[in-house]
């Protein structure tokens, strides 16, 4: 690099984490802006991001530069953008860390394409305390076993449009993974209804919308006469914006590959 300070790129500039993200930045000395983008046509393109920044510092509009002037870039937008998202990465041979939700199978296949060319850490949720959650949690269904049924919970503000969230998804597939199944062929969502009995191992979701909740998730293990509840609370959005600037430092100095949060916390593999 040719600086010891790490260039950061913000995609998704206009969005509160995109906001979190270049007030994280600006605060840290070790991170230098390199610039942030929103699609085009958002209201805030052209605008300047004011203090600490440059009063020439505007919101862009265009990728390409962006990704060739970045070390790394931090993406929570859309899934429809993050295909020309990876191409100007790897046009611009830039790292990125992907926060963006709601992805499918489609997106990974192209996440994997990219991180054969350059470093990228893909994760549903960059909090650190969520990161060992979801170890937590595969680690008690390991130990429990299916006689135990597990519910997952989750709260989001009003905005939300993914249901139910990555974060959920995420904790579903570390439950799955601790019991050695595959989450979409025990996966409930949405009861309504007579249901009937609940089926012995699966995992339910319940996603719940209103205010401004950054994002709440339970896991509630239900045994014969006993329960565990495993917890996080997230009170604003700073801690995701912590995670991911703490993933762009570290994915920075990788190889090409796809990381997640465990690999920047040095967890052994599950």
């Amino acid at each position: 690099m040719a600086s010891s300070r790490i260039k950061i790129g913000v995609l998704g500039a206009g969005g509160r984490m995109g906001q979190a993200i270049i007030a994280g930045v600006g605060a840290d000395p070790q991170l230098v802006l390199a610039g942030a983008i929103e699609r085009a046509g958002h209201p805030l393109v052209g605008r300047p991001l004011g203090p600490p920044f440059p009063t020439s510092m505007t919101i862009c509009s265009n990728h390409g530069p962006l990704a060739n002037s970045s070390d790394v870039l931090v993406d929570f937008t859309a899934p429809a953008a993050l295909e020309a998202t990876l191409d100007a990465a790897l046009d611009g041979k830039a790292a990125i860390v992907i926060g963006t939700t709601g992805l499918e199978p489609r997106h990974h296949a192209l996440i994997d394409r990219a991180a054969r060319s350059i470093p990228v850490l893909q994760a549903a949720n960059t909090s650190l305390g969520v990161t060992l959650l979801a170890r937590l949690v595969a680690d008690a269904a390991r130990a429990l076993g299916p006689e135990w049924d597990i519910e997952i919970a989750e709260l989001h503000h009003r905005h939300k449009v993914d249901s139910p969230s990555g974060t959920a998804l995420a904790l579903g597939a570390a439950a799955a993974a601790g019991r050695g199944v595959d989450l979409a062929r025990v996966s409930d969502r949405g009861r309504d209804g007579i249901t009937g009995a609940r089926v012995a191992g699966h995992i339910g979701f319940a996603a719940l919308r209103g205010g401004s909740a950054a994002g709440d998730h339970s896991v509630l293990f239900a045994g014969d006469g006993e329960r565990i509840e495993l917890r996080h609370l997230a009170e604003n959005r700073d801690i995701f914006a912590r995670g991911a600037l703490r993933a762009a430092q570290w994915l920075a100095h990788q190889r090409p590959g796809r990381y997640t949060m465990d690999d920047v916390l040095g967890l052994p593999s599950r």
